[in-house]
């Protein structure tokens, strides 16, 4: 695996970094991917935004971006109640990676709403959306300064199926290649989880009627603490292509003997968002989408977890590892997973 990371970051995101380095195993994507290492320490300036008084900060696109995502989760709870069917169920509307892998309208809907409302708040950003690609002023990642929204209108799609509660709208905001303000949203919860550069990571509770009722912020054990890997809880999914779970269940074979134990909670950015809840203590995947891991791992990394992704062009064909723990099971973890 090859890595970059920022050198700001701390020891821990550098010592992550170096393991990555040294392992090409079976883990390994089919072809090289350039893996991003950070933390709360080279996510906490602003850098990344554009100085001009006429643009954004990362905390005004948090603000945006958690307006847009609760719009779209109340959007998506609506709709559940209206195509439910007697077991409580939703039709699919296509598929993706396999036929197991679904698309419902409500999907659709929900990323035709944020795109809409995202670019009448920022107009000429652009949007990345799972279901739509490219829309906005341009139809490719570039380096100039303009926000990059990258956009999953429901992360959990098959729990959204079955009535399991564990599905989120997930806004991310970049500039420059860098997360600089991430948003999401547990639909069933009514709770968002949120952060941008520079800011904490927070969780915001809200009541039966909308209203703000609790804000927290969120904090991983530090890294001095009493931690081993072998106490760990840790979170993980599976592809939705058959060949691919293969070497996934592999992969956790060889890890289970050595943590406490795993999780599948069926949402990426749930999973991440827990790590920096601490209801999980690390989550790890291979073959996410930009749009699955952009908002989540920039919260736990401001929470004060170590997060490791692929830059935002990379998608889910070319396998790449997926990583946010608390700083100390990230190394030994990073060197399981490397092997």
């Amino acid at each position: 695996m090859q890595t970059t990371v920022n050198p700001h970051a701390g020891k821990t995101a550098q010592a992550v970094s170096e393991v990555l380095n040294s392992h090409s195993g079976s883990s390994a994507p089919p072809k090289p991917v350039l893996l991003r290492v950070f933390d709360e320490t080279s996510t906490a300036g602003e850098d990344g935004a554009s100085q001009s008084k006429e643009r954004s900060t990362p905390k005004d696109l948090e603000a945006i971006a958690l307006v847009v995502g609760r719009e779209a989760a109340g959007l998506v709870r609506r709709r559940r109640g209206e195509l439910a069917d007697d077991h409580g169920h939703i039709g699919v509307l296509a598929t993706k990676t396999s036929e197991v892998d679904p698309v419902t309208e409500v999907d659709e809907a929900s990323e035709r709403l944020i795109s809409q409302r995202l670019l009448e708040h920022v107009p000429g950003s652009r949007i990345l959306g799972e279901e739509g690609g490219f829309s906005g002023v341009s139809d490719e990642l570039s380096s100039s300064d303009e926000v990059l929204w990258i956009v999953d209108p429901i992360d959990g799609t098959v729990n959204f199926l079955y009535g399991v509660p564990a599905y989120a709208v997930s806004i991310a905001a970049v500039i420059n290649g860098e997360p600089v303000a991430a948003v999401v949203v547990d639909i069933t919860a009514h709770v968002a989880y949120a952060a941008h550069a520079g800011g904490d990571a927070r969780r915001l509770r809200y009541d039966a009627h909308g209203e703000l009722a609790q804000v927290e912020t969120l904090r991983v054990v530090p890294e001095d603490s009493d931690e081993a890997l072998h106490k760990a809880l840790v979170a993980t999914g599976f592809s939705y292509v058959a060949e691919d779970r293969r070497s996934q269940a592999e992969r956790l074979v060889r890890l289970l003997p050595k943590v406490r134990d795993i999780r599948r909670i069926g949402s990426a950015a749930l999973d991440l968002c827990r790590v920096a809840s601490g209801e999980v203590d690390a989550y790890f995947e291979h073959g996410l989408g930009p749009w699955d891991h952009a908002a989540g791992c920039l919260i736990a990394a401001r929470a004060g977890a170590i997060s490791v992704a692929p830059d935002y062009d990379v998608m889910k064909e070319e396998k790449a590892l997926v990583m946010t723990a608390k700083p100390g099971i990230a190394v030994e973890l990073a060197r399981l997973l490397g092997e």
